[in-house]
């Protein structure tokens, strides 16, 4: 059925309802904004006429017969699925229900080793089991660049009774490779790929960007809608295509996972989001890739900075890069990442992350010629004021969790805390925590990509890892701060 791309049935049910006169006699309790903090008016009071419950033509998330209904359709149409799902918990809810929908407990998942954090919540929670299979490392710049078909082969060939693949594209630095190979040699063993694509909503809209995990055949996708495109944050989107994964599990999960009092505003985001992107994405990102190609061309003239850009592997077939993203670092390593960040933010200018090496600059369809010119006026006064800095004053190069530190393909790692925490956990200083195991799992965020999984052994490489971001000043979820650092390790043998 052909549908009305230039429609936004949530956002115009709402817009409809919200201009009739009617008494509110349902929750919530500001009614339409009428209780609203005389303080928060000017920033509330527009947005909170729309934030509504499901009453009577507004539909409902978790059993969608309307406007939601066809909102969510019109989002298939848009980004190339058989079915979409709205998401008001962010890509994190939309990991849980794929992994939970696939995975049943003491069931084994093959996972791409640099997984967020919400991964392996997603696995906590199924009780399931993970084989790590180590991604490709730029060994220049550090940046992943996705999984080798004969890593991914391999493991089949190990596990053959693995549920699917679930792996990470693009990276939090932009790379996204190729899928092609990996989709039909899965498809060929009758397992899915599930991706969490969270930073790829805009992906397969512009020439010039990679395409979509969903255009190669991936089975489950996730993306968040509010990343680079423009619904609210924690927008997001589930979407899926073939039999590989049962729907009716999908739904199950996610009416499970998700808040019973969805946020309508944020829902008519994604709506208005999608029809934006349905309407003129590809006009719209050619303008923010204008912005970046300005940045790009100011550089030029500040000679103490550089872009980071991964380069092509031999053992991957094809590597593409986002142009949103963007890395950058000062030149001879006179600044730390974090201390760079500090600088920029000194200035005004409030980037993504920043690791022991560089700093993400994350771009959009959003960006502005005046964000462009903000940014150079503040990179050249960093240049003026370190012009005398020696090089490497910025601290170890090392950045991200790099191959040295993971084995290729780990051992099954269970995730049962069933079983996982029947084992007793005590403190330990993190330098002395080299050949014990992790009770908790160690992240540092951004990006939170875990450094350490519940039952993983802690190798002195990652003990120094940790370490040196400690040092550094980056936060790291799971480690208890203080002098020294702390890590929760068990107490007993474990395996």
């Amino acid at each position: 059925m052909k549908r009305n791309k230039h429609h936004a049935p949530l956002f115009e049910q709402l817009v409809e309802h919200a201009g009739k006169p009617h008494a509110s006699l349902h929750v919530p309790g500001h009614k339409s904004g009428q209780g609203l903090d005389k303080a928060a008016r000017p920033y509330y009071e527009t947005i909170l006429r729309l934030d509504l419950t499901e009453i009577s033509g507004l539909d409902d998330l978790h059993h969608p017969e309307e406007a939601i209904l066809e909102a969510q359709q019109l989002a298939a149409d848009c980004f190339g699925a058989e079915e979409s799902f709205f998401l008001v918990n962010g890509s994190t809810v939309g990991n849980l229900a794929m992994i939970l929908s696939v995975c049943r407990r003491g069931e084994l998942l093959l996972v791409q080793r640099d997984a967020h954090k919400s991964v392996i919540h997603g696995l906590i929670l199924a009780g399931a089991q993970a084989v790590f299979i180590n991604p490709e490392v730029d060994p220049a710049t550090g940046m992943t660049l996705g999984l080798r078909l004969e890593a991914v082969e391999e493991a089949l060939n190990e596990y053959p009774s693995a549920k699917g693949l679930l792996l990470t594209r693009p990276s939090y630095y932009g790379v996204a490779g190729s899928l092609q190979a990996i989709v039909e040699l899965l498809h060929s063993h009758g397992k899915p790929l599930l991706v969490d694509e969270a930073h790829g909503a805009h992906l397969g809209f512009h020439p010039a960007l990679p395409q979509s995990a969903l255009s190669y055949g991936a089975d489950c996708v996730v993306q968040s809608t509010h990343k680079l495109l423009t619904a609210m944050t924690m927008g997001a989107m589930l979407h899926v295509q073939g039999d590989l994964v049962g729907r009716k599990e999908l739904k199950r999960y996610l009416t499970m996972l998700q808040s019973s009092s969805p946020s309508y505003p944020l829902m008519a985001s994604l709506d208005l989001s999608r029809r934006q992107m349905h309407m003129e994405g590809s006009e719209l990102l050619s303008k923010g890739l204008a912005v970046v190609e300005k940045f790009k061309h100011g550089m030029q003239q500040l000679k103490d900075f550089m872009l980071l850009e991964p380069r092509m592997s031999g053992d991957i077939v094809c590597i593409f890069s986002d142009p949103f993203k963007v890395t950058l670092k000062v030149s001879r390593n006179r600044l730390s990442g974090f201390e760079l960040k500090d600088a920029l933010e000194d200035q005004g200018c409030f980037v993504e992350m920043a690791d022991p090496q560089a700093v993400l600059l994350v771009f959009s369809l959003a960006s502005t010629d005046g964000d462009v010119h903000r940014l150079l006026q503040a990179l050249e006064l960093i240049s003026r004021n370190i012009k005398d800095k020696p090089a490497g004053s910025g601290g170890d190069t090392l950045r991200g969790f790099s191959s040295t530190v993971m084995p290729g393909l780990s051992k099954p790692v269970s995730f049962d805390e069933s079983v996982t925490y029947q084992q007793g956990a005590i403190l330990v200083a993190l330098e002395e925590s080299a050949g014990l195991v992790s009770a908790e799992m160690v992240v540092p965020y951004p990006p939170g990509i875990p450094a350490l999984c519940p039952g993983e052994r802690i190798s002195a490489e990652v003990t120094r890892y940790l370490m040196q971001l400690v040092a550094m000043g980056a936060r790291i979820h799971g480690l208890v701060e203080g002098e020294p650092a702390m890590i929760s390790v068990f107490s007993a043998p474990h395996l």
